[in-house]
């Protein structure tokens, strides 16, 4: 069933990346009304920098296991298999 699988969570992963990015943008723009700060940039600080990451790691982290939960549940009513670990042990 993994390899059934495989597509939809790469489709999956893909749609949660692009709302992660866009959820992300909403909430620094909330924060802040620069642009959000990255790593490469010269004159940003590390206060500004630090809360920037773990905004948006938070923020990818939540929605893409949201999205591949989602999509595994959608798979599994829709073949009646799980695709990976099941947890009912």
């Amino acid at each position: 069933m993994t390899k059934l699988f495989g597509p939809i969570g790469i489709l999956a992963g893909l749609a949660a990346g692009f709302a992660a990015q866009k959820g992300f943008e909403r909430i620094w723009k909330l924060i802040d009304e620069e642009e959000t700060p990255a790593p490469d940039q010269r004159r940003v600080s590390y206060p500004k920098l630090v809360a920037s990451l773990l905004i948006e790691g938070a923020v990818f982290r939540v929605v893409k296991g949201m999205v591949d939960h989602g999509a595994r549940r959608g798979f599994a009513s829709a073949t009646g298999r799980w695709p990976g670990e099941d947890s009912e042990d």
